[in-house]
């Protein structure tokens, strides 16, 4: 399929139940088209991620989203209102952090939070509630040990974790966030993972721009790729990541199966085979390979990644391309 067409397996969702929804968007630069022809589906509840190679749009597209830049056509909704002309109607209820967290340098991130809450869509609550509140989301990003460092102190994960918890003050109804776990070690990117699926279960809806295949693909529920602007899939995770119709052997004695199986076997990986999938199903094949003595840890079924998807989609010259090379 060329990567001019959006692939969508599932029916689109009723506009009722979308919180983000975008029609026909696109956006200019003279002659640059940085977003091209975009329509977006997030459903409430929803964990999307928005996936795609450094420099194919997502940022520009996000910044949409908040009003921040305008499409040079098409249509945008967010949480019901048309963006950019009501979106300072549905502000307080949108928690963001695009390219980055933004912070007054001199001054500690206690501080920054306290002035962005006095300053924020809920900036009537009174300063014992506010500083309340701060030291919430300071805790629910791992930073309640902060001291009184200026920002500029900081490591970039601790600006990320900064960011976010900005992002988290309001208590928002949806999250907008672009790359939340850049500069975060292994140990914070699980952090932050636990901490939008719990967010997620009590009633946010995450939109999760990223480059990365693996946070996409151990957080997000539904995932869109875009490449050089354009939309080349939107689709449920679990669809995407679909049967491949082979299985996967798993058995102390590779030997024996391989030889059992004979033309059967596609792959071989150590103490993993995988073959092409047998009349009557991994049952089937389960009981032909211990009938003939051959013992077995496990058998499934084979599904995509989504890296090899992603991949496929974006083609070779694009930077998840590079990336999937640099740590073969």
């Amino acid at each position: 399929m060329s990567t001019r067409q959006t692939q969508r397996i599932d029916a689109r969702p009723p506009s009722s139940g979308l919180v983000i929804e975008t029609r026909g968007v696109t956006k200019r630069f003279g002659s640059h088209v940085a977003v091209d022809d975009v329509d977006l589906h997030v459903a409430e509840g929803a964990r999307y991620g928005f996936l795609g190679p450094n420099g194919s749009g997502k940022t520009t597209m996000v910044r949409m989203l908040l009003g921040l830049v305008y499409a040079t056509r098409g249509e945008i909704t967010v949480l019901g209102a048309t963006v950019p002309h009501r979106v300072a109607d549905v502000l307080p209820e949108i928690g963001a952090m695009v390219e980055g967290p933004a912070a007054y340098p001199h001054l500690s991130g206690r501080t920054n939070l306290a002035l962005l809450d006095a300053s924020g869509p809920r900036r009537g609550r009174d300063g014992q509630r506010r500083r309340g509140r701060v030291e919430e989301v300071l805790e629910r990003v791992g930073l309640a040990a902060v001291d009184r460092r200026p920002v500029r102190t900081y490591s970039l994960g601790m600006r990320q974790r900064l960011g976010l918890a900005g992002a988290l003050l309001n208590r928002p109804r949806l999250l907008v966030l672009d790359e939340p776990t850049n500069g975060l070690d292994p140990h914070g990117i699980r952090e932050v993972r636990d901490l939008l699926i719990e967010l997620n279960a009590a009633g946010t809806t995450v939109f999760l721009s990223s480059h990365l295949l693996a946070e996409i693909e151990a957080l997000c529920t539904t995932v869109g790729v875009v490449d050089r602007g354009r939309l080349v899939l939107e689709d449920a995770l679990d669809a995407v990541r679909g049967p491949t119709g082979r299985l996967v052997v798993r058995t102390p004695d590779p030997d024996g199966a391989a030889r059992l199986l004979g033309r059967a076997v596609a792959e071989r990986h150590d103490h993993t085979l995988v073959v092409d999938a047998a009349p009557g199903g991994p049952s089937a094949l389960a009981r032909h390979l211990v009938e003939h003595g051959v013992p077995l840890d496990g058998l499934a079924e084979q599904r995509r990644s989504l890296e090899d998807v992603v991949v496929a989609l974006t083609g070779p010259g694009s930077d998840t391309a590079r990336d999937r090379r640099d740590r073969a």
